[in-house]
């Protein structure tokens, strides 16, 4: 069973590994927790305006995080979504009520865009983000008010419709 909440501090130090597990073991990206601090202060990073940081536990064990950022301008920036390797697909969907959890938060908040930037190398998450209606974007097309990762490389945009 999956249980999906918004992140508590309880939670830091398994966010942690499993972000970096992946990051730097799974995809060898050349990134440290000294390059991600936002990680070590999620509800002053994250859980701020309509921004969030949700986690997705199995027997109180995070297996999948996603964390929404409140951009303002009603443009919302996805990061740091990451499901463990053995819970991917679709038999457990977590990737998958993240994301429609993440849009639906960021709709009632009257978001009406959402960005985010991934690596090449991850390419089942690009199909991911295809299959959910985003579309690639050139860099310099995304606002300024975007938070840009330097390790990402490929971009996407999805329009929202805010719900009242």
């Amino acid at each position: 069973m999956i249980h999906i909440q918004s992140f508590e501090n309880q939670y830091t130090d398994q966010v942690v590994d499993l972000i970096l597990t992946i990051q730097q073991k799974e995809f060898q990206v050349p990134i440290t927790i000294n390059e991600q601090q936002d990680l070590l202060d999620i509800p002053n990073f994250y859980q701020q305006n309509h921004g969030n940081f949700w986690v997705a536990l199995h027997e109180n064990q995070v297996v999948g995080s996603i964390a929404l950022i409140d951009c303002g301008e009603n443009i919302g920036a996805i990061r740091k979504m990451f499901v463990k390797k053995e819970f991917r697909g679709k038999e457990f969907g977590i990737a998958q009520k993240l994301l429609d959890l993440l849009t639906s938060e960021a709709q009632k908040a009257g978001m009406t865009n959402l960005y985010l930037g991934t690596l090449e190398r991850l390419q089942a998450a690009i199909r991911f983000y295809i299959r959910n209606s985003f579309t690639a974007i050139e860099k310099q097309n995304i606002p300024s008010v975007f938070p840009f990762m330097p390790v990402d490389t490929h971009f996407f945009e999805k329009n929202i419709h805010p719900i009242s």
